[in-house]
């Protein structure tokens, strides 16, 4: 039950200074002071279990043609209150999350120097067991819009931490992640990352949200956004001589950051903070900072495990294109009259196949890329019109397909690529959901690849953000859930959206030859704010062996990949290699089979960011519990207790391990299953190879 206090502190008129405001999260370990400097410049600070691990921190913004919203404020209330509830997930790690924290709301104005200036701020704060938050709201005023130049947020950081970043991109979050000091970023940033960056970029000290940070003293500290709507996706520039990191909001195309019709509340600002590193993978800060669902039904939405003809074409054992084709120009191609490569993987004899595997073995979709003319002639062109998501090749038979598919308890999965053109997409998009629902589809891959049309904008541009948000919206109408590719990284909209089952936004299983470390860092980060399609469970990893041509090898064992089902958490999951690899594995192919996409209670056993994740999950559905865990490229031992299993049954536990010879490099796919009898009292010793992994399934008895 939501328990509310509230309280209203009026201040004198004028004043433009405070001695100090504080608020304190419900156990007393995460304090937020706030105080308004002699010129009336806010500031902030953040401490944790007694260590400020964010220093005194300037606030405000610059804006376009009027006043900056830097200083001249005075107070003129302060609001504070309590909140303790609980909220239910349509689908999660956890069938319930507590949200319980203290805030407190500064009522902030400044003298008008003119009618069309804005004069009135407030900042509302919130201080949780697991972190801070806050974030600017500008009521209803004389003036009613502005255009916001620049963020002046600042997040002073308490220290030289360690921290695990991607460099500063307006347009992508593929990267690896680099571990380094604060004051080494720039000589990182130069000498391997920016070479890479795309030329969007701003500055060599420039990283992305959610960023991971360690303190000396052993805290561990996430900084990221949350609630991102009809605003830029926010950047941080480190200004390396004092420690500093500055919001820095992707541009639009005139160099601007936003514009603002009041009222107006901007994203959050997180500061999540734990004594462990476990502390922030089971943190649900973000998700806590969004909206309620949006949605009244959401008895559509379920969690989705898939399979697609996708992995053949990202190898390059098969193509997306129906046929190969000069001078293309898709308004007068006669695709009946074309000579097909024979290289189309959607063609119906293999959709079928793959159909047939994927219902054979309890899968719920089949996703089906390149089934849509236009492929010859898309990727770099950046033309407005390519795909009108509709129209199959003569190889894609979609009635029959559809009706087969049905016919064996499965759906088809939709994929639309935009080629990067949101207008076009804009203009197509109710006629492709349409169609959806014609055939059956319940869930579309949406992607953006290449630079986003018309030119001038970036992928996390707000008018970019506002689209996402958009498709959405009008898929929830039409009772479809998303899974968005190159879109703004998440920031737990899913509350609010939670249609929005899966999100790309990272580099995934598409980079074949990916450091093992980096499975370990993305939960730290990039899922912080939402699931990812990260596309697990490859089991052939020598890729030459089936692509001619390809020479990649996949950096991890089959014991790895089966427990990036426990260590990733979507309830969208892809089951991403070929049939005939899963086909001659079959016992390890069993894990995924049987794990489930929803749970009702997870537990972080044990992490450290870089290195390993060890997680225990419990199926929402049964009495079942599953356990995995991922390592870097060194080799691992550990000890799992089973003290969360119930202590009042036995289990059948299945164990999937790496063998004792498993190399992510030398000897990827050997892995061994034993199984045992165990009880809540027990441990299992569990080794993960280099590169390698566990996964483990207990069967309630």
């Amino acid at each position: 039950m939501k328990k509310l206090a509230l309280i209203l502190l009026p201040l004198a008129y004028g004043a433009n200074l405070i001695a100090g405001e504080r608020v304190a999260s419900p156990d007393g370990e995460v304090v937020v002071d706030f105080k308004l400097s002699d010129s009336g410049q806010p500031t902030y600070s953040v401490s944790f279990m007694g260590e400020e691990i964010v220093r005194p921190s300037r606030m405000g913004f610059n804006l376009k043609e009027k006043d900056p919203l830097t200083d001249g404020f005075r107070v003129d209330s302060i609001s504070r209150g309590n909140v303790d509830d609980k909220w239910t997930p349509v689908w999660g790690e956890n069938s319930e999350i507590s949200d319980r924290y203290s805030y407190m709301v500064v009522h902030m104005s400044k003298p008008l120097e003119g009618e069309k200036e804005i004069g009135k701020m407030d900042i509302e704060f919130r201080a949780y067991d697991d972190g801070a938050a806050f974030r600017y709201l500008f009521p209803e005023q004389d003036c009613h819009e502005f255009v916001i130049t620049d963020e002046l947020t600042e997040m002073a950081m308490g220290g030289d931490y360690t921290a695990w970043w991607i460099p500063g991109d307006y347009d992508t979050q593929e990267y690896e992640y680099t571990r380094s000091r604060l004051s080494e970023i720039r000589g990182y940033s130069e000498k391997k990352h920016m070479e890479n960056v795309s030329q969007s970029s701003f500055s060599p000290t420039g990283v992305q949200t959610s960023l991971m940070l360690k303190t000396p003293s052993g805290k561990y500290i996430n900084l990221h956004e949350a609630a991102l709507v009809d605003f830029p996706a926010m950047h941080l520039n480190l200004d390396d001589s004092t420690l500093t990191f500055v919001s820095w909001l992707t541009p639009s195309p005139d160099g601007t950051k936003a514009r603002v019709t009041t009222p107006f509340r901007t994203p959050w600002r997180v500061v999540m903070a734990g004594d462990k590193a476990t502390d922030i993978l089971a943190s649900n800060l973000i998700y806590n900072l969004n909206d309620p669902c949006a949605i009244e039904d959401t008895s559509w939405i379920t969690p989705v495990k898939y399979m697609g003809v996708w992995w053949e074409m990202i190898t390059g054992k098969s193509a997306w294109s129906y046929c190969d084709a000069e001078n293309f120009d898709l308004s007068t191609f006669d695709y009946s009259k074309a000579a097909p490569h024979g290289r189309h993987g959607a063609n119906n004899e293999n959709v079928r196949r793959y159909i047939d595997f994927a219902a054979e073995n309890g899968m719920d979709q089949l996703l089906i890329e390149g089934w849509n003319v236009g492929w010859e002639d898309w990727f770099g062109k950046e033309k407005d019109y390519v795909f009108d998501f509709v129209t199959p090749y003569p190889d894609f038979d979609i009635d029959a397909l559809n009706e087969y598919a049905h016919s064996k308890g499965i759906r088809l999965l939709m994929h639309h690529e935009t080629s990067g053109s949101i207008p076009n997409y804009d203009r197509h998009m109710d006629q492709a959901y349409d169609l959806m629902k014609r055939y059956g589809y319940n869930a579309v891959k949406s992607g953006y690849v290449g630079n986003i049309l018309p030119k001038g904008q970036n992928h996390y541009s707000q008018w970019a953000v506002n689209h996402y948000l958009r498709a959405v919206k009008k898929a929830a109408d039409k009772q479809i859930m998303v899974n968005g590719h190159e879109a703004v990284r998440p920031t737990g909209l899913a509350r609010t959206y939670p249609n929005m089952i899966g999100n790309e936004s990272a580099m995934g299983t598409e980079y074949q030859s990916m450091s093992p470390a980096h499975v370990t860092i993305l939960p730290f980060t990039r899922l912080k704010g939402g699931p990812m399609d990260f596309t697990p469970g490859i089991f052939r990893m020598d890729l030459s062996t089936f692509a001619p041509g390809n020479h990649e090898h996949k950096r991890a064992t089959i014991a790895n990949q089966l427990a990036l089902y426990m260590t990733m958490y979507s309830p969208l999951q892809m089951a991403a290699d070929l049939p005939e690899h899963y086909a001659e594995k079959m016992d390890a192919f069993q894990f995924i089979k049987d794990v489930p996409v929803d749970w009702s209670e997870s537990r972080y056993i044990d992490a450290e960011p870089g290195q390993f994740i060890i997680v225990a999950r419990k199926d929402k559905n049964s009495d079942n519990w599953f356990a995995g865990g991922v390592t870097n490229e060194d080799e691992r031992s550990a000890t799992l207790s089973l003290d969360f299993l119930d202590p009042s049954a036995e289990y059948e536990a299945t164990i999937y391990a790496d063998a004792p010879d498993a190399h992510y490099d030398t000897n990827p796919e050997a892995y061994v299953i034993t199984r045992r009898k165990v009880a809540s009292s027990d441990a299992i010793p569990v080794r993960m190879a280099p590169g390698g992994g566990f996964a483990i399934s207990f069967r309630k008895l």
